[in-house]
């Protein structure tokens, strides 16, 4: 890690990085002899919070968290149902969906904590009442898993219901994605990061089980998501993915003309550099993608 390379290369991006920090230049260019090498990466995170970090209004965040709570309900309801379904999810595979619902319900738990905490009310579904729906956080009269008809075999057909898994975990995982510069430079970030990868291991855990036997999807599905192909054989939910083909990131650098490992530019394949990053997606977006499955 050459540091002063480092350092070389933000200020090409932004010239003002220097005012930006309480510390002069003198003191930052001599910042990486005064921090053991193993532990650099964390203090120069420290320092660049300290110049990037933003203050997000108590209300705006709340906001977020009860967004990302309105999710979890959702998926939690979903994976509850299908556990208690009969016959649906294959004996081997029923540890998983339980441990993903177990997941669902500690981040239900945590977010209404947080959402408390900072003097917020926790989002909590229609028509859910606490006392009187056993068991905790189950609602009924406010999802259709079915779409209204669309998907009628979710809850008995186990290869439609791991379709709707990975496009309900795609999906959180995009919403999630898409929060995430509203809470930088706020104490949740943190928790925040780990919800998100948690959601990502979920889907990760999905698309694996129905690219092996006996689900064998014909798309092959990497545990990440590559280019913007949905669950095939329909397009039907290829809305979920629009925006996935995106290989143009922050600061306008394109990944797909990066050079390999061998120094020669514009080698990176287009599909590699789709799967590079998880695109966000806004409130307004994501709400449209979950609204056919409520009622």
């Amino acid at each position: 890690m050459n540091f002063k390379n480092i350092l070389s290369e933000i200020e090409k991006t932004d010239p003002e990085v220097y005012e930006r920090l309480s510390d002069r230049r003198h003191a930052l260019k001599s910042f990486s002899s005064k921090v053991a090498l193993v532990a650099l990466p964390i203090a120069l995170g420290s320092l660049f919070k300290k110049a990037y970090g933003k203050t997000t209004a108590t209300g705006d965040v709340i906001s977020i968290l009860n967004f990302a709570l309105k999710l979890e309900y959702f998926e939690y309801n979903f994976y509850h149902k299908a556990n208690n379904t009969g016959g649906l999810i294959p004996t081997g595979d029923k540890p998983g969906f339980l441990n993903i619902e177990a997941h669902e319900l500690a981040h239900i738990n945590f977010l209404s904590d947080v959402v408390t905490t900072m003097g917020g009310t926790p989002y909590t579904p229609p028509n859910y009442d606490a006392f009187a729906i056993i068991p905790q956080y189950i609602s009924s009269g406010t999802y259709d898993f079915t779409g209204h008809g669309a998907h009628p075999n979710v809850f008995n057909d186990y290869s439609t219901f791991l379709t709707l898994a990975q496009v309900f975990e795609d999906t959180g995982v995009h919403a999630y994605q898409g929060q995430m510069p509203g809470l930088i430079g706020t104490t949740v970030i943190g928790q925040a990061f780990q919800v998100a990868s948690t959601e990502g291991r979920h889907a990760a855990h999905v698309r694996r089980i129905r690219r092996e036997a006996p689900i064998n999807a014909i798309e092959i599905p990497a545990p990440w998501i590559t280019n913007n192909i949905p669950p095939l054989p329909t397009a039907t939910f290829q809305p979920y993915y629009t925006g996935e083909e995106n290989t143009l990131q922050i600061g306008g650098v394109d990944i797909a003309s990066l050079p390999d490992s061998y120094g020669t530019e514009g080698t990176v394949p287009v599909l590699s550099a789709t799967a590079a990053f998880d695109e966000g997606k806004d409130m307004a977006t994501i709400n449209s993608l979950i609204q056919p499955f409520l009622l």
